[in-house]
């Protein structure tokens, strides 16, 4: 008998995944897989039946288009999953029952803990997106007191998502297209703050179009923080550092999300210190 757990997608292939946890698993010499596993819409039901009775099976990562769909076929929530509307892990209690985790806040947050472990007298953060990534990047920064401004195509559905994630606070929404052209808005004294530029979208993406983010919107000393991981080196981030900015590339969110699903599914906790290692293995 070999535990293995899986990636569930349609499509599947781009997943990086596999790559991750059959990193770590080799690292640790564990007598365990981890797959990748089409799975369309149609056949999301049949596949949760079917390894409810695996023994061998211990739970799965969820990719698009199913992080939401997902879950009212799960036994049971955990309370930030059912907080951010979305499962990107599953796993299979003692019991067998199947309970749905979110651990994109935990990755998303990963890179960021040191600084939000200090004190500041004031948190902003400016998500660029709306999508499925942005709800777990509201849930996570309203935990840790962050005013934001989220911006979308459609400012009625940032509002909207923000009424929903995070009705509690003065936070604000915009068109994306504001951040497109340049502003002389003059910044306040920044000393004490903390100020994130997140792109939550598939903009900047291979094959998408890119991203319309003048850096002038920018307070200074602002982290930009980018989710894509293909390329890595995206254009936004490359404008940030030309602007003078520290970035976080979306590796981080990546490997952030996967080391605490590994732990779920396999009790043991992933080699951290071979993450140079593991991001060549990526890039290449």
């Amino acid at each position: 008998m070999t535990a293995y757990a899986e990636v569930i997608g349609d499509p599947i292939r781009q997943s990086k995944s596999p790559l991750i946890h059959t990193f770590w698993i080799g690292k640790l010499g564990l007598d365990a897989d981890y797959r990748a596993e089409h799975v369309t819409a149609e056949r999301l039901e049949a596949y949760l039946a079917e390894r409810r009775n695996d023994p061998d099976w211990r739970g799965c990562n969820v990719t698009m288009p199913h992080k939401q769909t997902i879950m009212p076929l799960l036994d049971r929530l955990e309370p930030l999953a059912r907080r951010v509307g979305a499962v990107n892990t599953v796993i299979k209690a003692q019991d067998g029952r199947l309970v749905g985790r979110n651990t994109d806040v935990a990755g998303f947050l990963e890179p960021l803990a040191e600084r939000l472990a200090g004190q500041h007298y004031f948190r902003m953060a400016r998500i660029l997106g709306t999508g499925g990534a942005a709800r777990a990047i509201i849930s996570g920064l309203t935990q840790h007191g962050f005013t934001l401004v989220l911006a979308g195509r459609d400012p009625a559905k940032a509002r909207s998502l923000l009424d929903e994630l995070a009705p509690r606070a003065e936070h604000h929404a915009a068109a994306l297209d504001h951040f497109a052209a340049p502003t002389d808005f003059a910044f306040d004294d920044r000393e004490g703050c903390c100020d994130l530029v997140i792109n939550a979208s598939p903009l900047g993406m291979r094959g998408q179009p890119l991203l319309p983010f003048d850096w002038s919107h920018a307070p200074p000393g602002s982290i930009a923080y980018d989710i894509v991981t293909d390329p890595l080196d995206t254009p936004f981030l490359r404008d940030a550092q030309a602007a003078g900015h520290e970035t976080i590339d979306g590796y981080a969110m990546l490997i952030g999300q996967a080391a605490a699903a590994f732990t779920h599914f396999f009790g043991a906790e992933p080699p951290r210190e071979k993450d140079a290692e593991l991001r060549e293995r990526l890039l290449a």
